[in-house]
C-alpha cells in the first residue's frame, strides 16, 4: 500500500514537472498609477513572463490573458520579438480549455522572433494601460511553447493557470447584466405564482 501511494505521488510530481511553459505574473503585485487623464486615473498593468525548464519559446509561441477587459488602444508594451493582439475570444492553445467570457477582451502576446528562447529564462515585461481600473480579480491565462529536450523534443506543450486582471467596469458588464435582468423579469411571474400556492 505504502509503495503504491509513493508511486502515485512520484507519477503526479513527474506529470506536474512536465506540464508548464510560459507563466505570466502581475508585477508588481498591483497596477502602477501613471497619473490622471480626462477619463480618470491611468494604471499600468505590467506582467512579467517566464518560460520553464525543458521548454522553449519559438516563432509562434504565445500566451493569452483572458477576460482582461477594457484597456487603452496602442498602450501595449512588449519586448522586441513579440507582437500584441486582442480579441473577445481566444487565442487559445489547442490542448487546454480556459474560461473565456466573450464579452471581455483578451490580451495575447505572440513570439515573432526567429531565435528560440531557452527554458528557465525571463521573457521580459508585457503591459497595457487601463483607465480607472486598479482593483484585482483572478482570471485564466493559457500558453503554448515547445519541449526543448528528451524524446518528445519539438512537440507542443500547453498550459493554463490563474493570473490577476482588472475588475471590469460597469460598461463592460452591461451585456451580462442585461441578460441576467431579462432572465429575472421572465422568471418573476413563475416565482410569484409558486409563492401564492405555498
Amino acid at each position: 500500500m505504502r509503495k503504491s501511494v509513493l508511486g502515485l505521488i512520484l507519477i503526479g510530481v513527474m506529470v506536474a514537472a512536465t506540464y508548464g511553459d510560459i507563466i505570466p505574473t502581475l508585477n508588481p503585485a498591483a497596477p502602477a498609477f501613471l497619473g490622471n487623464s480626462s477619463g480618470g486615473p491611468l494604471f499600468t498593468w505590467n506582467y512579467t513572463a517566464n518560460v520553464t525548464v525543458d521548454q522553449s519559446v519559438t516563432t509562434g509561441s504565445f500566451f493569452t490573458i483572458y477576460d482582461f477587459g477594457n484597456f487603452l488602444p496602442l498602450s501595449n508594451m512588449q519586448p522586441a520579438g513579440w507582437t500584441f493582439s486582442s480579441s473577445l475570444v481566444g487565442a487559445t492553445p489547442s490542448l487546454v480549455t480556459p474560461t473565456d467570457n466573450p464579452a471581455l477582451a483578451n490580451l495575447t502576446w505572440t513570439y515573432t522572433g526567429t531565435t528560440p528562447i531557452s527554458g528557465g529564462a525571463a521573457l521580459g515585461n508585457f503591459s497595457v494601460v487601463v483607465v480607472r481600473a486598479n482593483q484585482l480579480r483572478s482570471s485564466d491565462f493559457a500558453a503554448e511553447a515547445v519541449r526543448s529536450g528528451g524524446p518528445n523534443v519539438g512537440t507542443v506543450v500547453d498550459n493554463v493557470g490563474r493570473v490577476s486582471v482588472p475588475v471590469p467596469e460597469m460598461s463592460a458588464l452591461l451585456p451580462i447584466l442585461s441578460v441576467c435582468g431579462v432572465g429575472l423579469v421572465l422568471g418573476l411571474p413563475t416565482a410569484l405564482r409558486r409563492r401564492k400556492k405555498i
